[in-house]
């Protein structure tokens, strides 16, 4: 991480810009995009520069860049890259894990990708190779959430073991890394992570109990409870 920091004072210093200015709708993403990620440290999900997120907008990613702490995040530093990973805005190197979120737009309908280290769910790849169904919100994310196969991070690999972690689901561990989920919009992304850090968190508390084994749901029973989520909330 020490070279991704020099890497990105470096980029600054020289003050070299890739591509075009960014457009009003990219402007507005990324204020919602750096709050995003403020978010998921003031909520414990991730340490420093841990975690990342992303927004796509039309044929461009906006990304939070390499090494760059979220608090020091200004409306100058928007940082994007077309669906190839190729820069288009900005002056700073993007994540190192752009292969991941790439992966995640080319191969799904996804508007957002936020990837944590979220300490529970963290926890939870390193016991199980799915997390066990200890609530019905699982529902809420297409069912038992698979554990991705441990692989280096910023890799290819590792973004072939999430794509396959993903089928038919929004949200993955990976293996003693984290978490990766997606949505339509950012705050449907942050809060899949979040209730995947929850469930993480239920499961070990209730499995901690000597003696005795939580109760879990079936796969019938998550399924039916992903059915009603679907019409949750207001409508209209």
């Amino acid at each position: 991480m020490a070279e991704e920091q020099r890497d990105q004072r470096g980029a600054r210093e020289a003050g070299e810009s890739w591509g075009r200015s960014a457009r009003p709708e990219e402007v507005e993403a990324w204020e919602a995009l750096v709050a995003t990620a403020r978010r998921t440290v003031s909520d414990g999900l991730v340490v420093g520069t841990s975690g990342n997120v992303s927004v796509r907008v039309g044929d461009t990613v906006l990304v939070t860049p390499s090494g760059v702490p979220y608090d020091r995040l200004t409306p100058d530093d928007v940082t994007g890259v077309d669906l190839t990973g190729e820069r288009v805005l900005g002056t700073l190197l993007p994540t190192s894990e752009l292969p991941m979120h790439l992966a995640v737009y080319r191969a799904t309908d996804a508007g957002a990708v936020v990837h944590t280290h979220a300490v529970h769910a963290t926890a939870v790849s390193t016991l199980v190779p799915e997390l066990p169904l200890i609530h019905y919100m699982a529902g809420a994310l297409g069912g038992p959430v698979r554990v991705a196969p441990y692989a280096t991070y910023g890799t290819p690999e590792l973004a072939e073991n999430m794509l396959r972690a993903l089928t038919d689901r929004t949200a993955c561990l990976l293996q003693n890394h984290g978490t990766l989920t997606y949505g339509t919009t950012l705050d449907q992304a942050y809060d899949r992570t979040a209730q995947l850090e929850w469930m993480s968190h239920l499961w070990l508390t209730a499995s901690s109990v000597p003696g005795l084994s939580p109760v879990l749901l079936s796969k019938g029973q998550v399924a039916e409870a992903g059915e009603r989520l679907r019409g949750y909330g207001q409508h209209g």
